[in-house]
């Protein structure tokens, strides 16, 4: 236990010095009732008020401490750390086998899972096609995400890769720093650091067109603590897709996502429809943090000495009729 205002506990010297008084007060009254008692005046007897005064000195000292503003350290249980919603925003998210597309229906469920976050969770948006882009900075303000799910757009290709390394500049406040190069002939033997409170929701509905290795960047986040828990939108039968006047078939690869998800520890979730996405942000599994925080209990101080009080007044008012 600590103390706010050390200073104050010089107060308790008090206690010791009211003692000595009452000490030599109680000793002065024994003499005089003697006195009296010997000429026939009064009675010789001393009431014996000692726990009386022991409650009321005890209070006295307890109110010393509680003035002191004595402070705790107590562990604050709670989930906190960072979220980083990877959206895969390529041309395949136009389809419509989730209603109304496979774009509005992970807009619409990451939207439910954003508000439902508490305050200590700080939540970016990457968006990933060909490449990612960070479409808002980890944040607190549930306003500023949802505008940014807002923004997301059905174009290009789909690289996983880039979308894992766009979550992990976000995740560092754009600190980690990749070459092209570096990304295209292999990221296992780089130290970005460590944000082990930090997790990305990958949401992909296809293959991935990128020559850049998801795997790679997925032992990447790994290395540095970052858990993924990878979304499958559609099903592995495939759908299509009409870009342009022409139609596409779109597959979803679970196993690319399985892969990404196991390496860094994470999980994977299978969405073939929209009633189940909606369901499978609720399973994102934030961990429980314990912080140390200091707690002000010179309330619970106060509230022993001011019981002391009361117990020692109710003992005197029994025995004497009055309270002191």
């Amino acid at each position: 236990m600590t103390f706010a205002w050390p200073w104050v506990l010089l107060g308790l010297l008090l206690v010791p010095a009211l003692v000595l008084a009452e000490r030599r007060l109680r000793a002065r009254r024994a003499l005089r009732r003697r006195a009296l008692g010997e000429l026939g005046l009064g009675s010789s007897a001393v009431p014996s008020r000692r726990l009386t005064g022991g409650l009321l000195l005890g209070a006295l000292a307890l109110l010393v401490v509680a003035a002191a503003r004595p402070q705790a350290t107590v562990g604050d249980l709670h989930r906190e750390g960072t979220v980083i919603l990877a959206i895969d925003s390529s041309t395949s998210m136009r389809a419509t086998d989730l209603a109304p597309s496979r774009l509005e229906a992970a807009r619409a469920a990451a939207s439910s899972f954003v508000q439902a976050q508490p305050p200590t969770i700080r939540v970016g948006v990457v968006s990933f096609a060909d490449s990612g882009v960070v479409l808002q900075a980890p944040t607190t303000t549930q306003a500023d995400v949802l505008a940014a799910l807002g923004r997301l757009k059905a174009q290009g290709g789909t690289s996983l890769g880039q979308g894992i390394y766009a979550s992990l500049q976000a995740i560092s406040g754009g600190k980690v720093k990749i070459t092209d190069e570096q990304l295209r002939s292999g990221v296992d033997d780089l130290d970005i650091g460590h944000f082990g409170s930090a997790r990305i929701v990958l949401v992909s509905d296809g293959e991935d067109t990128s020559r850049i290795d998801p795997l790679a960047l997925a032992r990447l986040a790994g290395t540095a603590g970052v858990r993924i828990d990878t979304v499958g939108l559609g099903s592995p039968d495939g759908t299509t897709v009409q870009v342009d006047g022409f139609t596409t078939s779109t597959t979803l690869d679970e196993t690319v996502l399985r892969e990404v998800a196991e390496t860094t520890g994470g999980h994977y979730l299978g969405a073939p429809d929209a009633a189940t996405l909606a369901d499978v942000y609720g399973q994102v599994d934030l961990e429980l943090t314990t912080t140390q925080v200091r707690t002000d209990v010179g309330a619970l101080v106060a509230a022993a000495a001011l019981l002391l009080l009361v117990a020692g007044a109710g003992i005197s008012v029994a025995r004497t009729g009055r309270v002191v």
